[in-house]
């Protein structure tokens, strides 16, 4: 059975290797995208059976792109890559139903096993990754039914947060000081009611506001 797939990642590098690691398989690269927009655009025009989407992209990072895939073409199956072993990726791609989430380490024999196993309609998730994301998948739901007064500036760093980024990396996007964001993140932690970053990752996909 072949297993028709679009590679999503802005490096060519990446996608090459993907391509290069496919050959000889049961899956066959139909398309590929450099952007969270381009991926959308080729998911609407070849209906691949999966995309492979990098989690770091140009406009619409891929947790974006499998929210919206999740809602506008719900027969494709997402798989998330990631070269960071980011337990707040992992978190966000059970809370928005990915299919599997993969390292760019992975083995060849591992990212074929994982496409074998979405395509097939099985679990595709290890138990490690989930056990490393229980804690962020079980907290109460019903927070997110109580509004935060959170400032403008807090928003956008807990925006900045749920996408994986530092609190370095944040300062130096939002041009605002290492220090400032470190107090914006535990005031956004204790609003919430949460202990840690990856859960007020996953409070703000349930909230919607990523």
């Amino acid at each position: 059975m072949t297993i028709r797939v679009i590679i999503a990642d802005d490096h060519e590098l990446v996608r090459m290797g993907l391509k290069s690691l496919f050959e000889g398989s049961e899956v066959e690269v139909i398309g590929e995208a450099t952007s969270g927009e381009e991926t959308l655009e080729k998911i609407k025009e070849l209906q691949p059976d999966i995309a492979i989407v990098d989690v770091r992209m140009p406009g619409l990072d891929g947790l974006r792109v499998l929210n919206q895939v999740r809602e506008q073409f719900p027969n494709v199956e997402v798989v998330v890559m990631s070269a960071y072993d980011n337990p707040t990726y992992v978190a966000r791609s059970v809370a928005l139903e990915a299919a599997a989430f993969f390292s760019k380490t992975a083995s060849r024999d591992t990212i074929l096993d994982i496409l074998h196993r979405v395509s097939v309609g099985e679990n595709a998730w290890t138990r490690e990754e989930l056990r490393r994301v229980t804690g962020a998948l079980t907290t109460p739901r019903a927070t997110t039914d109580i509004e935060v007064p959170l400032t403008h500036r807090e928003s956008q760093v807990l925006e900045q947060l749920a996408m994986g980024l530092t609190n370095k990396e944040i300062a130096q996007t939002l041009k605002i000081s290492y220090e400032t964001v470190k107090e914006h993140v535990q005031h956004i932690l204790r609003k919430i009611g949460v202990t840690d970053r990856t859960q007020a990752a996953v409070w703000a996909v349930r909230k919607g506001l990523v």
